[in-house]
């Protein structure tokens, strides 16, 4: 392990620090400004020749300037001689944008995947990617980790009786799949239409029996809370008892918490892929760590083992 190196840009350092606690090592250092230009700068503070090195950040806001530091800081360590360099985006930037379901857009998940690898990224380490058809994206390895087992777990540890586990939209059954084959329990799916490219969302239906049970509603990311908000509203509509939520990503942008705070949700139970504030916690949003997942993942890739060892495959 003395040749692993872990460093961080500036979008979520706490993760990186608790990802180096598990390993055992001390976090890379570096120097991270901004000119009075608005131009980025890094510089690495310590000799990396021949290193393995993982950089860790998440997309998160301000994105742009986070994507930034990413491609100037891979660029950075390249030209400083690392042996291998592997992307650590436990949030992966632009992943929404995966596919031109519009004219005339850009399908800027590719655009990222090319970005990361002309700057000379040699593997990357992504967490529930939004769809993980962008690991085609790229032409080096990418390691895809699940939080599943980490959220599953804790309800586990609850005991939910009556229990069944809803996915808010047919593209997240799959999800919802593994967290009913975990939790062994049913699933459902809610039928539900996006307006255009806000936040609107109409659910029409359940496709499943939820009347009289507890329900576990499941997603990849929640941002502005509108569509976990309405999926709950559509279960407890259908006679839900309790309603529960678990998502990978919790952006939680703008009225969020607040809409969380005030909907039918019991409990929001989130990871902390991207940096959860203390201005955008309250009662009902549970924050579970990722480090330990991280970071075996990235002693697995170190000393060249299966890292299917440490996350459950799909």
């Amino acid at each position: 392990m003395d040749r692993l190196k872990i460093f961080t840009g500036r979008a979520h350092p706490q993760l990186a620090e608790e990802i180096c606690s598990v390993l055992g090592v001390a976090l890379g250092q570096s120097e991270i400004i901004k000119f009075a230009n608005d131009n980025s700068f890094v510089r690495i503070k310590e000799s990396v020749r021949e290193a393995d090195v993982f950089v860790v950040q998440p997309s998160c806001q301000p994105v742009n300037d986070g994507l930034m530091e990413l491609l100037i800081m891979i660029d950075a360590l390249k030209r400083a001689s690392v042996r291998r360099l592997t992307a650590v985006t436990t949030y992966f930037p632009y992943g929404r944008s995966d596919k031109k379901d519009q004219p005339r857009i850009s399908i800027t998940a590719r655009l990222v995947a090319d970005l990361l690898q002309v700057a000379g990224v040699d593997r990357i380490l992504a967490l529930d990617l939004h769809s993980p058809q962008i690991q085609g994206f790229f032409s080096v390895p990418v390691d895809h980790l699940t939080a599943v087992p980490i959220l599953a777990g804790y309800f586990a540890e609850k005991k939910l009786e009556n229990l069944v586990v809803v996915a808010p939209d047919a593209g997240r059954a799959k999800m919802a799949r593994q967290f009913a084959r975990h939790l062994k329990a049913p699933m459902a799916i809610i039928d539900k239409r996006r307006i255009g490219n806000q936040d609107n969302v109409v659910a029409e239906h359940v496709i499943g029996d939820i009347a009289g049970r507890v329900c576990l509603i499941v997603d990849d990311e929640i941002s502005s809370g509108a569509s976990l908000v309405a999926a709950a509203e559509t279960v407890s509509r259908f006679g839900a008892s309790k309603i529960y939520a678990a998502v990978t990503h919790p952006t939680l942008s703008g009225m969020a918490p607040q809409r969380i705070l005030s909907s039918k949700i019991d409990e929001l139970v989130v990871t902390n892929s991207v940096p959860v504030p203390e201005e955008k916690r309250n009662h009902k949003i549970t924050v579970l760590s990722i480090a330990h997942l991280v970071g075996e993942a990235i002693r697995c890739i170190h000393q060249g083992n299966s890292v299917s060892t440490v996350f459950e495959k799909e």
